[in-house]
């Protein structure tokens, strides 16, 4: 089970209006549910972010030599 933290925030008018529109259009069950899908998403796209610059750090011919070396490993054990 998740534990779950209680905690406040503030927003903007606006914000909580279209927030509170999503939640009687059914979208969301309540607030705190679309507050925290919000936050989820926004985290899960920064760590996106982050590998793919992690990603830029490769060297683009040696993770060639190791996608190469893992594709020969494998055709070897594949049925003729």
């Amino acid at each position: 089970m998740v534990k779950r933290t209680k905690i406040a925030i503030t927003l903007d008018e606006e914000m909580l209006v279209k927030v509170d529109s999503l939640v009687s259009k059914k979208v969301f069950i309540n607030r705190s549910r679309a507050i925290q899908e919000a936050v989820q998403e926004m985290l899960e796209r920064l760590e996106r972010g982050r590998l793919a610059k992690e990603c830029l750090n490769l060297d683009p011919t040696q993770e060639k030599a190791l996608a190469e070396e893992g594709l020969f490993e494998e055709l070897a054990t594949w049925p003729k």
